[in-house]
Parts: structure tokens; sequence; C-alpha cells
């Protein structure tokens, strides 16, 4: 029986536009300077996250779905997908901007690239003073004028930027065109998915001198052309209640600030949890097994454990699952 909270081991990624923070704030064991990405839990192909602790440390995440199938990951979600866990969580330090991009939808991901496609959140850990975010454009667009924007170089002019701070939380749909600001400390809610179109990268070139590239002719038909502004998400901040940032047919995602203990029945929902300790510490229990959890880090709970203890002195969490 699968019966207690699950970590993983973080899978690191060096990024161009990567800082120190993962390292030097959440203690993740990062050997460059330019670490951008901790992987938290992954199923991409050639990133699979290896259990580290517990009973099945050293089994990765594909074994253990295929050994506990529905009592992992809900019976539902793997008759859907079976042994691909359908979510990527990460954390992110962007010292620098990210490039200007976005993900196709299902369809066209599994036409072009057989993947699924990139709907995604975003929640602020941290951000620099006047740090800010790129999402979609300040008007409504077509094909013509964005393409006449980008190859005039005045791509930047149609983009949207916000302003962000500590707790702040962004939707961003497939197709929608968006990037991390540099000075952001993100936590990171995604389809398993690693299709990106770059769209725009600064005009930076790496230490050979050499430019990224960018995927012009690919992004056209998968770009959402649409001024909108219902990106930037509400939610509450009640003290040990969950409060609803996002919901859609990938994921739901709940703020959870906990005090003291919290006791939390999944009775209701054919899915794992996943906790993601986005402030504080905390020690989360099933049953008679618990295991701490620090800011920076991650765990999840099997679905088959419908009754889960939380107790802080202080601590905020996002809390993840599929409905």
């Amino acid at each position: 029986m699968i019966n207690y909270p699950i970590k993983f081991a973080p899978i690191l990624k060096d990024k161009i536009w990567g800082g120190t923070k993962l390292k030097n704030l959440f203690n993740k064991q990062a050997e460059s300077e330019t670490t951008g990405e901790s992987w938290e839990i992954s199923n991409v192909p050639g990133d699979i996250s290896i259990v580290a602790n517990g009973t099945m440390a050293g089994k990765s995440l594909t074994e253990i779905i295929k050994e506990h199938k529905g009592d992992l990951v809900g019976e539902k979600i793997y008759q859907e997908f079976g042994e691909k866990f359908p979510l990527l969580i990460k954390f992110i330090d962007a010292k620098e901007n990210l490039s200007i991009q976005l993900h196709p939808n299902d369809q066209l991901a599994k036409e072009r690239h057989n993947s699924f496609g990139k709907t995604e959140m975003w929640y602020v850990m941290d951000a620099d003073a006047d740090s800010k975010l790129n999402v979609g454009f300040t008007k409504d667009l077509d094909k013509e004028s964005y393409l006449e924007a980008l190859n005039s170089g005045k791509i930047l002019d149609i983009l949207n930027f916000e302003e962000v701070s500590k707790g702040d939380s962004f939707f961003i749909k497939e197709g929608l065109v968006h990037a991390i600001g540099a000075g952001c400390l993100i936590a990171e809610i995604q389809q398993t998915s690693d299709i990106t179109y770059r769209i725009y990268d600064w005009d930076r070139v790496d230490s050979e001198g050499n430019s990224r590239e960018l995927h012009t002719e690919l992004a056209l038909d998968a770009i959402d052309y649409k001024f909108n502004k219902d990106f930037k998400c509400k939610y509450d901040k009640i003290t040990n209640k969950s409060s609803n940032i996002a919901s859609c047919q990938y994921f739901t995602t709940n703020y959870v600030k906990v005090e003291g203990q919290v006791n939390k029945e999944y009775k209701e929902i054919d899915s794992f949890v996943i906790y993601m300790c986005v402030e504080g510490e905390a020690e989360v229990s099933t049953g008679q097994i618990s295991e701490n959890i620090k800011k920076g880090e991650t765990i999840l709970i099997p679905a088959n454990q419908k009754q889960v203890a939380i107790k802080a002195k202080e601590a905020e969490l996002l809390e993840v699952y599929i409905k």
C-alpha cells in the first residue's frame, strides 16, 4: 500500500536567464550560477522524477505509477493518462527576463509534437522592486499586425507588462504570449509538456555569441491575438482554509495559510494532491507517517490517502489536484 507523503529529488535546469536564488534561498544542490528551474515533479521524457524518501526511494515516478496505478494518481486520472503523470511542477528563478513565448493547445501539440499542450499558472513567491511580467498584448491584433510589429523591431510596443509583488498569481492559457521578468521567483503549475514557442529573446546571445532559436512560423497559428485582462487571479487569504486561485480542466490550485493544525479531507476528490510550500515550514501527515516541507519544497499525497493533517507555526502552501 502506498501510504505516505512522497518527496522527489529536484531536477535542476541551467538557463541563460537563471540565477542563484534556488540554491541560496531553497538550498537546492545547484553548482551553476545560472540555475533557472527546479523541476519538483516531472514525467517529461528524459527528466523523470525519482522518489527521495520512504520505502520507494530510488524508484522513478513512472515506476510507482505503474506499480500503484489509481491508488497513487486517482482512478479516473490513471484511466486517462496511464503511466504519464499529467502535471509538471516547478520553481523558477529569473535573474534576467525570460524569452517572450507561448505554448500550443492540445490539438496543435498533438499534431506537431505528439505532446500535450500547455496551460499553466504562476504564483509569485518573491519579486525584486519594479519586477514585471509580460502577459498578453495591449490591444486586439491579427496575424498581419503582429508580424508587422515583430519584423519592424517594435514587438515590445504591443506587449502588456504587469508589475508584480509577492502573492500575485497569473493564469496562462494556451496561446497567450507571456514571459517571466527579471527579479521574479515563481512557483509554476502546468500540464506535462516542454513545448515552447519562443518569439523574442531580447536580442541576447550566449558566451559564444549565438542567439537562441526563435519559432516565428510555428507560433503564428498558435498565438491568441485577442486582448484580455482575465489572466490575474483573485483569491482570499483566510487562515486554515483553502482559497481557490485557479481552476481548469487540467488542474485546480488553492492557497492555504496554516497556523496551528489543519485537517484536510479529500473524499470527494479522485486525485493525488500536491503541496508546494511557498512560505514557512509545515509537517504533513497521512495517518502515522509524516514529512516536513519547507519553503521551496514540494510533496505529493497519494490519491488513496483521503485524510491529511498539516501542522505549522505559520506556513503558506499551494494545494494542487485535478477535479
